[in-house]
């Protein structure tokens, strides 16, 4: 048996070995409890999260003004917001070109939304997955020249030399936040907190972010004229949305701004939002859940699977019917979106067993498989793996792909590294995310060469799966106001995981199935305190089959404590994400 083990558990019901707090954990939890005077178990939160005594009141309580980094510390910015400036006082044409996905969409609406309020309508552009790729290309952008005298990339462009270099009239600015080379794209400036010559204290920040800094900058030198400028705190929404979905880590001012985005979204006022929370049934406070697994994937399913604009357009767009037509197509494009994905992941993971699941990456490459889902295929491939995945489709003469690491593993300076070695016709990303163009011929000897990169890191993998706990937590404690305190620590997401506790010597008094695979359980520990809990999807699982029997066994129950409000009552629930049968 592994020292670390928490409760002894080695292999739970899911096959995970379970990690609790280590020893300087528990040393800095007991330091945050008495001198904050903080309960047990929210003291080992933000003892997990490297929060010390004496900011414990600013990080329960975060604000932009505290947080918000100076945008004059990102090179090219102040030149940025001047020429951009210079085209809203004279009134140039100026266009918007935007990456497909969320944090492209929310960047290009941040645009639009500011300059509407300025009467400027500039063209969007967003680029089709399919027939033009990712980011900036030169047809595209000799087209925009030809009306525009500023063209701003957004989410995008950091890595499009020849599309810019093909621009010879207007001015360029790229507002990027993926990792570029040492040589910069010929534009008018680069705002970008993972340029290869910035210190990368920023290098967290989403698209979004860099826009809005962008916005804060503009602002600043309209007050020096004494000029008034939008509301910027109105916009807070579409940053967090982008935060969230972009999987950007929840620390420092990401923290912040998801915070307060969260309840601008609360107020319903943006009407895309509004109609895609009343078209996917979200009748509750808003939550990073709801960002990051309802709102994201339908967004995101126009760039996938349908026109790429749409999710820029909904997210832009001021007229509620339109709203509504728009939040139901993306609705109906996500659920196709994953019929396509369910069978190309069956037919990857076949294909990735066969090229071998032990090594330091997984991939596959299929001729003809839709190229707007096999970013969520590598992820899938990595979940089941626990290693970087690669998936490739295959149309002819040219493949793109994407991929997606796990913690520790910077795959997109890999991925840079096989651009310069020429395995590729394009490349980039950042650390847990790429994309990449190549030719049929070159797939094999490029994720051979790929493989050779990431040796260097094999010993950091892993075939069995951790889950990392903050410790036990009493039935009888599990009070509504502790998950209120709870939840001050959040908002949670990447790099800032929720609250996940164990209920010890569980006996499991009632269960039944809701909804299309859910199932809802009433608990007892040993002492006969109660708690209710619910098993998400767990109809076809084996932690599901387990927790269905409640006859004859008690469980260790893992998982995270929430309210759960129904008909005005407020109840603590355990959202189980694992269990052991207890042995002892």
């Amino acid at each position: 048996m592994h020292e670390n083990s928490f409760l002894g558990v080695e292999s739970s019901l899911t096959g995970r070995r379970w990690i609790g707090p280590d020893v300087n954990i528990e040393r800095n939890a007991e330091e945050i409890a008495q001198k904050c005077e903080i309960e047990w178990p929210l003291a080992r939160v933000l003892a997990r999260q490297g929060v010390p005594p004496v900011l414990i009141d600013s990080y329960l309580n975060p604000t932009l003004r505290e947080l918000l980094p100076d945008p004059r510390t990102l090179k090219d910015m102040q030149v940025a917001a001047t020429r951009f400036l210079k085209a809203v006082r004279t009134q140039q044409p100026i266009a918007i070109f935007a990456d497909y996905d969320v944090d492209g969409g929310a960047s290009a609406a941040l645009f639009i939304w500011w300059l509407r309020k300025l009467n400027i309508d500039p063209t969007l552009y967003v680029p089709d997955r399919v027939n033009e790729g990712y980011g900036p290309n030169s047809t595209a952008m000799k087209k925009l020249d030809q009306n525009h005298d500023l063209i701003i990339c957004v989410d995008c462009g950091i890595m499009s030399h020849d599309a810019i270099r093909a621009v010879k009239k207007a001015d360029v600015i790229v507002l990027d936040h993926h990792q570029g080379i040492e040589v910069l794209p010929p534009a008018f400036a680069v705002v970008n907190p993972n340029r290869y010559d910035e210190p990368g204290e920023l290098g967290h920040l989403c698209a979004a972010t860099v826009v809005f800094l962008f916005l804060v900058e503009v602002g600043r030198q309209l007050r020096t004229k004494n000029q008034a400028s939008p509301n910027l705190l109105e916009f807070l929404d579409l940053v967090a949305l982008a935060t969230v979905a972009d999987v950007a880590p929840l620390v420092g001012i990401n923290r912040a701004l998801v915070r307060q985005g969260l309840k601008i979204i609360a107020k319903r006022d943006r009407p895309g939002l509004k109609a895609l929370a009343d078209v996917t049934k979200i009748n509750s406070t808003p939550t990073v859940g709801h960002l990051g697994f309802t709102f994201g994937p339908c967004i995101n399913a126009g760039g996938r699977v349908g026109q790429s604009d749409l999710g820029a357009r909904l997210l832009s767009t001021t007229d509620s019917n339109e709203a509504e037509a728009l939040a139901t197509r993306l609705s109906e494009l996500n659920l196709r979106r994953r019929e396509i994905e369910k069978k190309i992941t069956a037919d990857a993971l076949n294909q990735a067993e066969k090229n071998g699941l032990d090594g330091p990456l997984v991939w596959a490459a299929g001729e003809g498989w839709h190229p707007g889902v096999v970013g969520i295929v590598a992820s899938r491939l990595k979940e089941i793996t626990n290693r970087p995945a690669i998936v490739i489709s295959l149309n002819g003469k040219t493949g793109k792909g994407s991929g997606r690491s796990i913690f520790n593993i910077d795959l997109g300076a890999a991925i840079r590294r096989l651009f310069q070695e020429e395995y590729i016709i394009k490349g980039g990303g950042h650390k847990m995310a790429v994309g990449l163009t190549i030719t049929p011929d070159k797939v094999q000897p490029a994720m051979t060469r790929l493989s050779e990169i990431l040796s260097k890191h094999h010993t950091k993998m892993t075939d069995q799966k951790l889950l990392t706990l903050d410790g036990l937590l009493m039935t009888k404690a599990a009070t509504p106001d502790l998950i209120y305190r709870l939840e001050k620590a959040g908002p949670f997401g990447s790099s800032a995981p929720a609250p996940r506790f164990v209920l010890p010597d569980i006996t499991i008094k009632f269960a039944k199935w809701v909804g299309e695979s859910h199932l809802q359980l009433a608990l007892c520990d040993n002492q006969g305190d109660k708690i209710d809990a619910i098993a998400f999807n767990a109809c076809d699982s084996i932690l599901g089959s387990q927790l269905s029997q409640t006859t004859g066994t008690n469980f260790h129950l893992a998982g995270r404590p929430v309210i759960n409000h129904w008909y005005g009552r407020q109840r603590v629930q355990l959202q189980i994400h694992d269990a052991a049968i207890v042995t002892n």
